[in-house]
């Protein structure tokens, strides 16, 4: 298939891939199959990133297709030589051939046609695209010298294009820089031992983190029944059901003051109760009655023991190891002498760390180190 011959409805089919593999990037190989295909290719290369330094061993991410079984669309890691590439210079935005910029002769005796191009790569068309702030998109496609050069049907076909590519690199950018702010969020939240739960409005679980898992295998105070969230306790499970219900109405109503609704769950192995806050994911005003309303409930066991990293704690107040070891146990709520016995230390040396351990806080009272920790970034270090 010609370009010449390429019909508004396989232009079509080519953007919608596009924008498809911006959302899910390992489909990236579909709409640059069908690029190549139509540009009669036998290699399609996007070079989103060029190497960063001169030494032969750093690598550019790209991805590409081609005839051979390596081109499977996925982000791969590769040398390129982009200094020695005769494009390196082209004004961007525009598509080009070699023979726009050289005579093939020349080409022909390049460092780069006869070091780096496969045996079967003579014809190269060529454009770097600007994108902002993600830098220049690099796109090459690629003919055997039998195949012939490529003609100014094709290079106004990868004109038109250029800003179709533009548009899906940045949308996956955005896209990939919000889950990856959303992955860090939901870490952050995970390192303060703060276990969390997405429902939906009828109560089903749809995720869970391990903090929320550890609480619920212990079946003290929530459980999950038949997938639904449930308090153990009858009473606090008609509260926890009018709790759910109410978020997800007063989120649809958009009638909600902004404050999530919030609860204690009872538990037979202690007094201390489970502090429980379910808040509703809003949803965007676009697309009223798409998909299904979610809901996170944040649950958070005050008897859980802190989870602070001990190297951020000792980095964070210039604490000697042992300093550090007391402080975390008095953190766990032991007392002076629970906490020198925990660690197999007379109490006038857990004594003696404590006052120096004060002396580098600023703090004088025991009370007010544990706040410290607890109050302190220390906790947004550990990893589980």
């Amino acid at each position: 298939m010609a370009v010449k011959d390429l019909c508004v409805a396989e232009y079509d089919d080519i953007l919608g891939l596009l924008y498809d593999a911006a959302i899910d990037e390992s489909s990236w190989g579909e709409p640059l199959n069908h690029i190549r295909k139509a540009l009669n290719a036998n290699y399609i290369t996007l070079i989103l990133k060029s190497p960063q330094a001169e030494e032969d061993d750093d690598l550019g991410m790209m991805i590409f297709v081609g005839d051979n079984d390596d081109g499977d669309g996925y982000v791969k890691y590769h040398q390129y030589q982009h200094n020695l590439t005769p494009f390196r210079d082209c004004e961007p935005d525009k598509v080009f051939t070699v023979s726009d910029v050289m005579p093939m002769e020349k080409w022909e005796q390049s460092t780069y046609f006869k070091h780096w191009l496969p045996d079967d790569v003579y014809y190269v068309l060529s454009t770097d695209i600007s994108t902002g702030n993600s830098g220049r998109l690099r796109f090459r496609a690629t003919r055997a010298k039998e195949a012939g050069d490529f003609s100014d049907s094709d290079k106004a076909f990868c004109q038109q294009l250029i800003p179709h590519l533009r548009r899906a690199l940045n949308i996956h950018n955005q896209i990939d820089r919000s889950y990856s702010l959303g992955v860090m969020y939901t870490q952050a939240i995970g390192r303060m031992s703060t276990a969390t739960l997405l429902i939906d409005e009828h109560g089903h679980v749809i995720d869970k983190n391990v903090y929320a898992q550890e609480i619920l295998d212990r079946k003290d105070g929530l459980r999950i029944t038949n997938g639904v969230l449930e308090a153990c306790s009858g009473t606090d499970n008609k509260r926890l059901k009018e709790l759910m219900k109410h978020a997800f109405t007063e989120s649809v109503a958009k009638k909600s003051d902004g404050l999530p609704e919030a609860m204690s769950i009872s538990r037979n192995s202690s007094e201390v109760k489970l502090g429980v806050v379910i808040e509703p994911i809003p949803s965007t005003t676009w697309a009223t009655g798409y998909g299904q309303p979610t809901a996170v409930v944040y649950v958070r066991d005050s008897e859980s023991k802190s989870r602070t990293s001990a190297d951020i704690a000792k980095k964070l107040f210039d604490l000697t190891p042992a300093e550090t070891a007391l402080s975390m146990q008095l953190t766990n709520g032991l007392s002076l002498e629970e906490a020198a016995e925990e660690l197999g230390i007379r109490r006038n040396t857990a004594r003696a760390h404590l006052r120096s351990i004060f002396s580098k806080t600023g703090v004088r009272r025991q009370t007010e180190l544990v706040r410290l920790f607890l109050n302190s970034v220390a906790s947004l270090g550990f990893c589980r």
